[in-house]
């Protein structure tokens, strides 16, 4: 056997031993809504139809945690669009990150996400009534707004994000909605979470909600080296997984 060949297999080995996956990219960047902005397209093998998920970045950007939690949501079963509010550019500094958050204009975020709603609704692998969000820190908010913008999706994942507390826009959230918070937040406190949660209540919105006592903001992503827990990051993702599975994988 070549020694090219040789090390493969062994690759392959050191993977299915350890459950470390791949790093390659399985999306392509693709085109979206009127602002011809971009997105990272991430398919699940066969031709489906499948549910789908609009996946919302953090203040630094399309970067490539995001794409690649797009990638897992496809090896998952679903059709995951990861949208990019910055056109194209990534954040180096937290400095950069919220300048570059602040710039985004409130009306083209909205159109990027409601194109990104339309272009995988066009879509026939796409399972119209199964179209569901998620998004962490900036992109959690986002992710609340593709709910109070989309009457028709099926499921909300809000991670330590910006919430609404002004009952009519409350009113509007057609879906249930998980919400994965951090009790040593403070830039979205967990105090936030809970007003959020009373004026669900008396909405009547299905909201499902987990605080980790120890954790901080952005605690899901590994790159975070001063605030990343794993352990508590595991249990989320566990959650996300359980929610989603059970919003848009179940029979209409």
């Amino acid at each position: 056997m070549k020694r090219q060949n040789v090390i493969s297999v062994l690759l392959l080995g050191i993977i299915a031993i350890t459950g470390i996956r791949s790093q390659a990219r399985a999306g392509t960047w693709v085109t979206i809504g009127p602002d011809s902005a971009r997105g990272y397209l991430a398919l699940p093998e066969g031709k489906g139809p499948h549910p789908a998920l609009i996946v919302v970045h953090e203040y630094w950007g399309l970067a490539p945690w995001i794409t690649g939690n797009a990638d897992e949501f496809a090896r998952r079963g679903y059709v995951a669009l990861a949208v990019d509010l910055y056109g194209g550019k990534i954040a180096a500094t937290p400095d950069e990150a919220m300048s570059m958050m602040r710039s985004v204009r409130p009306e083209a975020a909205s159109r990027l996400l409601e194109g990104a709603d339309s272009f995988l609704r066009d879509r026939s692998d796409v399972i119209k009534g199964k179209i569901g969000s998620i998004g962490w820190c900036m992109g959690g908010g986002y992710s609340l707004r593709t709910a109070l913008l989309n009457p028709t999706l099926a499921a909300c994942v809000i991670c330590y994000g910006m919430l609404v507390t002004d009952p009519e826009q409350v009113s509007k959230i057609p879906c249930p909605l998980l919400c994965i918070y951090g009790g040593k937040d403070k830039v979205f406190p967990a105090d936030t979470l809970r007003a959020f949660e009373k004026v669900a209540r008396m909405a009547k919105k299905r909201v499902t909600s987990h605080i980790y006592p120890e954790a901080d903001h952005a605690f899901m992503n590994p790159n975070n080296k001063a605030g990343y827990r794993k352990g508590d990051a595991d249990d989320a993702w566990t959650r996300i997984y359980a929610f989603l599975d059970g919003k848009l994988k179940k029979p209409m």
